[in-house]
């Protein structure tokens, strides 16, 4: 009886291909499955995200944790233009239905109101005393937000893979999670910076070609014995650096960290103008990136933003009954004297908190916030159960993400002081941590949280799935290596999901055995 002859080796120079490569290729060799897949990969992923926070939205029926302001301002926002203060006795009675509580005096509060706005639509939608509704449009942002981190991973890796397994991480992280399923305003931040980030992206893609086409078109024109030209030419076609500014000032309208976002941007935008004009061969590069574009890049992202961010103010500035407005004649004036108010409080904020946690902490994930507590939850199987909302993110995904900026930071570091060019699919996380983590550390001794970090997450599952695309192994190595990258990945995957399952009933606050819920408690300050 004979016996299969074994597979003769690979020719020499022939690429021998892993299983997933394989059935890569032998997808996208399909024109109708490769289409196909373009659109249903991110919308599936997306329907995921959804499903994991729309699902039992409306609990627990109660207002939790600091939607004790959010959900009344927005109501407040909603009927009188500005926010107004709220009777005792009001968080018990809205869940009912009940607004009686609700009066005409304007509230001092310390964040714009574009964030409460957007609130404010689910609950026109449900009415006042709808849980379900007070969340409702923070969860569809959350959702959102994973399929922009999918867009902008894709635009980042041009791999659809990576774009799906960064855009399944976020969707199934406890942060975002959590964030989406409950009226703060840090979700609804979290969506308009990631959407900021990726168009000046695509503004990146579109304007370096474009600035290195027209600067050889004017080499070209000036050949015929005229001097050359010292400076390059300046760009106001640049609609997505507009876009940019509209997401930023956005942000910037839910929450004053926008801020940060919108200025790391700025010189993002300028940097990389700076480094198109090098590589182009424009003599005086640098300043004509800082001098003659960046004055126009200011104006087309500053210039929306601002705009943006007045006109979230319209409901205070059209009304009389808002908070300090007749501080003043001039409307715009008593909202100067407001926003200085306001940056004093942030200044000066330093009250302590049980779950208080200065953002050196953050990436230890030493204090997660308990956003809820059941007050006697029953149904879980024994005599002592209880019922969680905690903001912890995944584990693995969170230290996973932080061991991978530390990565690219030295990566990144490295190519600087070779000066090498430096990666862009690796330098964007590090800019966006730069923007979400960095300001934090100027504050220690300001009252912030944990949960501020949901912000950062979408930069470090980058940080993440850019470390992980060197461990699946670049094209040209060997076999080996490959497959050994490919499968550690898929298996670390795998597990990360389950832990993802693991933790979701304590991400939406099930009442589970007592036993079972210390085991999620990890470090000592998770509880």
């Amino acid at each position: 009886m004979s016996t299969p002859a074994a597979a003769p080796p690979a020719a020499p120079g022939t690429r021998v291909e892993t299983g997933w490569e394989q059935l890569t290729r032998r997808t996208m060799a399909h024109p109708a499955w490769a289409r196909a897949l373009a659109w249903l990969t991110p919308a599936l992923i997306t329907l995921l995200a959804a499903v994991l926070r729309l699902t039992n939205l409306g609990h627990p029926h109660e207002i939790m944790f600091d939607e004790t302001y959010y959900v009344k301002d927005a109501w407040s926002l909603w009927n009188l233009g500005y926010e107004a203060t709220w009777a005792d006795g009001a968080d018990a009675q809205l869940p009912n239905g009940d607004d009686s509580a609700m009066g005409t005096t304007g509230s001092y509060v310390v964040h714009p109101p574009l964030g409460k706005w957007i609130i404010a639509l689910g609950m026109a939608l449900t009415g006042p005393g709808s849980s379900a509704g007070w969340r409702l449009t923070t969860a569809l942002l959350g959702s959102l937000t994973v399929l922009v981190l999918y867009l902008l991973a894709l635009q980042l890796t041009r791999s659809r893979v990576l774009a799906a397994i960064a855009a399944g991480l976020l969707a199934i992280d406890g942060l975002g999670i959590v964030l989406s399923r409950i009226a703060l305003l840090d979700g609804i931040l979290t969506f308009f910076v990631l959407l900021g980030f990726l168009f000046a992206l695509l503004d990146r893609r579109r304007s370096l070609p474009l600035l290195a086409a027209r600067w050889e078109q004017r080499r070209l024109t000036d050949a015929g014995g005229a001097p050359p030209r010292l400076w390059g030419p300046v760009l106001w076609s640049r609609p997505w650096l507009i876009a940019a500014g509209v997401s930023l000032g956005a942000a910037s309208a839910v929450k004053w960290s926008g801020l940060y976002a919108l200025a790391v941007i700025g010189l993002y935008a300028v940097a990389t103008d700076a480094l198109a004009r090098r590589r182009a061969a424009v003599p005086l590069w640098p300043s004509d990136a800082v001098l003659r574009q960046g004055p126009v890049s200011f104006v087309l992202l500053v210039g929306p933003a601002l705009l943006v961010y007045l006109t979230s103010w319209t409901g205070w500035l059209s009304t009389t009954g808002g908070y300090d407005r007749g501080a003043s004649p001039d409307p715009l004036i008593a909202l100067w004297d407001y926003h200085s108010s306001m940056y004093g409080f942030h200044v000066g904020l330093s009250s302590p908190h049980p779950y208080a946690s200065p953002a050196w902490q953050w990436p230890l994930l030493l204090r997660p916030t308990a956003i809820w507590v059941g007050d006697d939850p029953s149904g879980c199987g024994t005599d002592h159960c209880i019922a969680v909302i905690s903001a912890v993110p995944n584990p693995l995904i969170w230290y996973g993400g932080m061991l991978a900026a530390l990565y690219l930071l030295y990566r990144v570091g490295r190519a600087i002081l070779e000066r090498r060019s430096i990666d862009a699919a690796q330098a964007l996380p590090l800019i966006g941590l730069l923007a979400t983590y960095v300001p934090w550390l100027l504050v220690p001794n300001r009252t912030i949280f944990q949960f501020y970090t949901v912000v950062m997450a979408p930069f470090v599952i980058l940080a993440l799935v850019m470390a992980m695309r060197e461990i699946a192994g670049r094209p040209a190595d060997p076999l080996p290596r490959r497959q050994a990258g490919q499968r550690t990945l898929t298996v670390f995957v795998v597990v990360v999901a389950g832990v993802s399952m693991f933790f979701y009933p304590v991400w939406t606050g099930m009442s589970v055995p007592y036993e079972f819920w210390l085991i999620h408690n990890w470090l000592p300050g998770w509880i």
